[in-house]
């Protein structure tokens, strides 16, 4: 390996940094964006169950928002009606509408980070495609004829860096991609639960 990065030249070390921070990215989305984490299945059935009779005391609703996104979500329409009992539809789903994109927010940390790690690696590769080509026009100089060590290693840098940038590009692509998706999902459920919650938690406010 040691070898490879030798004969690929310096132009490898951007690559090389640009592959560890994308994979970091990459495990620690998987870690954050699991389903436990941001939207559990049976959590709005559950807070639904719940609130059926009467809202909750503030304890159990700081308890909910710390268990997941979706529970953050949901906490917060539950405390702007215990905030303001006359509290109107549409401020409450401004108040759920809020949280929600704050929840979309943290969802999204980093992912533009890994969207220009795919964009960049490319770039940075076809940078060490023009230095090796310049090592090889070089190698092609002087009144002694080609110099056929430094002709191998203007190559080597050439086709290394090229190799290498696709090889980060294309996975960190893919799994942005993925995450993008996977958040979408979520929102989209996170929208059906307030829509879900809304009318329920009307229910005790008063009119007036």
């Amino acid at each position: 390996m040691f070898s490879i990065i030798q004969a690929a030249g310096w132009p490898i070390w951007p690559l090389i940094a640009c592959s560890i921070v994308a994979l970091a990215l990459i495990i620690e989305r998987f870690s954050s964006l699991r389903a436990s984490r941001i939207a559990p299945p049976k959590l709005l059935d559950e807070v639904l169950s719940v609130t059926r009779a009467s809202l909750p005391s503030p304890e159990v609703v700081n308890k909910l928002a710390a268990s997941s996104l979706l529970g953050q979500v949901l906490a917060a329409g539950l405390r702007s009606v215990i905030a303001e009992p006359r509290i109107s539809e549409s401020n409450l789903r401004i108040a759920f509408e809020t949280a929600g994109r704050a929840a979309a927010h943290t969802m999204e940390r980093y992912l533009n980070t890994l969207g220009t790690i795919a964009a960049a690696a490319p770039l940075l590769g076809l940078l060490g495609t023009v230095i090796g080509m310049i090592e090889i026009f070089a190698s092609q100089g002087g009144a002694t004829g080609g110099n056929p060590q430094q002709l191998a290693h203007g190559i080597s840098i050439a086709l290394y860096n090229t190799a290498f940038a696709l090889i980060i590009a294309i996975p960190s692509l893919m799994f942005y991609r993925y995450f993008r998706g996977k958040v979408d999902e979520y929102v989209l459920d996170f929208e059906q639960a307030a829509e879900r919650m809304v009318p329920h938690l009307m229910r005790f406010t008063v009119q007036r």
